[in-house]
């Protein structure tokens, strides 16, 4: 295993977590409540829905690109620059501006969950399958602590109104941990098609590998599962920070206070779960923790002031931390060797479709009930921790079967 390229590996979630952090906190607070105001929960919704969707679609088709061209790093460049571009353009986003607005956070999100699609892919390529869970918790973990630099930046900065200079440091943080992955990496090596080639045979190839997956039990009930669960992990991510500010009375300085809690346990939680899920197996500490989410979303739903709302936020924290992780070295485990890219686009393609449900079922229901629309996210937790009863629980393999 070579040091340098997890390491650099691991850099590149530290600066895009500056974005993961910050653009449902801050962008998501400032839209709502700024840009749009009444109804600023449906077309913050709509943000997510939207953006998650155009994911979904693309990734099978472009991770598949990735492999059989052989331009994986390539892609990454390219959706790193596209992500960083927008988020620089949130500097001319102001009230009113809503259509815009609403344009340049479904790109900048797309841009930033699409190449995490050829980021995860390189998992298996730096580490052996027994350390998948050990460097997957590694790599969250620096993320979060990526989180918490780009929280201590922006408070000042959101403190003294100085929002544009938010996505400035974003950018730069973005940037400048992305050069260590762009360069040392395992390079794009080729492959058996040009680019054009790849794209043209894309659908058909995409068509194949749903065929595929389909075909590969384990997998196909580990992304049924995770096409739920995931949903609702989304769905809180999305909307934690306009719950408190809109429902809790959070001010922006407390929001960020609350960001900063959930980083650090997500961060303990990443680094609990690396040992546990090589040694008693990845699917053992996702279902550990569907448990857990179901009993933090119940305890949320039930909060009314902004006191216990924190303690209830560092619980989820744990969570967060731990079923991501967990989850990337489970999947990781299941994919067969030279079509990662590929399959990690299914796994993005099962994910980012939860997250296109819940967000906008979560922005339909709290019109009605916002206790309601809370309680309603534990149903993905139970439906996904259902669907992966059935799987048998076994340590890291690289095997679909």
């Amino acid at each position: 295993m070579d040091k340098r390229k997890v390491n650099a590996w691991c850099a590149y979630d530290f600066g895009n977590s500056s974005f993961a952090v910050l653009f449902p906190a801050i962008y998501g607070a400032f839209f709502a409540d700024h840009v749009v105001g009444e109804n600023g929960e449906f077309w913050w919704g709509l943000v997510g829905s939207v953006s998650m969707a155009a994911v979904a679609l693309s990734a099978p088709f472009t991770g598949g690109i990735a492999d059989h061209a052989g331009i994986r790093k390539r892609m990454l460049g390219v959706y790193t620059a596209l992500g960083v571009i927008a988020v620089l353009g949130f500097g001319t986003v102001g009230p009113g501006t809503v259509g815009w607005g609403l344009l340049l956070g479904i790109v900048a999100n797309f841009a930033f969950e699409g190449g995490i699609v050829f980021y995860n892919a390189y998992l298996p390529d730096i580490a052996p399958p027994s350390r998948h869970g050990r460097i997957s918790a590694r790599g969250f973990a620096i993320g979060y602590v990526g989180s918490l630099v780009a929280l201590a930046i922006a408070a000042p900065l959101a403190a003294n109104k100085l929002i544009v200079w938010v996505w400035i440091a974003i950018a730069i943080q973005w940037t400048a941990a992305a050069v260590p992955a762009l360069r040392i990496l395992p390079a794009d090596r080729g492959g058996p098609m040009t680019v054009r080639q790849a794209a043209r045979a894309g659908l058909r190839k995409t068509r194949d590998t749903w065929r595929d997956v389909l075909g590969m039990r384990k997998l196909r009930l580990f992304l049924l599962g995770y096409f739920f669960y995931m949903d609702g992990v989304n769905t809180v991510i999305w909307f934690a920070a306009v719950y408190a500010k809109r429902q809790l009375g959070f001010e922006t300085g407390q929001l960020v206070g609350l960001l900063a809690v959930v980083q650090l346990t997500a961060l303990l939680g990443s680094i609990l779960m690396g040992g546990p899920t090589d040694k008693k197996g990845p699917l053992w500490s996702v279902r550990l923790l569907l448990g857990w989410w179901i009993l933090v979303v119940v305890a949320a739903g039930f909060v009314t002031t902004p006191g216990p709302f924190w303690f209830v936020a560092a619980l989820a924290g744990l969570g967060l931390g731990g079923i991501q992780a967990s989850s990337r070295a489970l999947m990781s485990s299941l994919i067969p060797k030279g079509r990662e890219a590929e399959l990690f686009g299914f796994y993005a393609l099962c994910g980012k479709t939860g997250a296109i449900v819940g967000p906008l079922t979560f922005g339909l229901l709290s019109a009605w009930s916002t206790r309601g629309a809370v309680l309603t996210v534990a149903l993905f937790y139970v439906a996904g921790l259902l669907l992966l009863r059935k799987l048998p629980n076994e340590k890291s393999k690289r095997t679909a079967m």
